[in-house]
């Protein structure tokens, strides 16, 4: 994967399609990170201090905090 990455916890940044790494709720403590592509944004809000919260291709759910461009 490329070594350019945005922040995640700016949604325009974020479309379906794109490459992220998320941390999925029972991973919050451990902060172990999961790739995949984007499916679906769930957050509505323009930002979040903790990552915009998406849906994977996978079905696995989870807050953004990495975007791969």
């Amino acid at each position: 994967m490329e070594n350019t990455k945005l922040n995640g916890t700016i949604r325009k940044n974020i479309q379906p399609g794109k490459t992220v790494e998320i941390v999925q709720k029972n991973h919050q403590r451990s902060g172990e990170l999961t790739e995949g592509v984007v499916k679906r944004i769930l957050t509505n809000a323009a930002t979040h201090p903790h990552g915009i919260k998406v849906q994977l291709e996978t079905g696995e759910i989870g807050r953004v905090k990495n975007v791969f461009i």
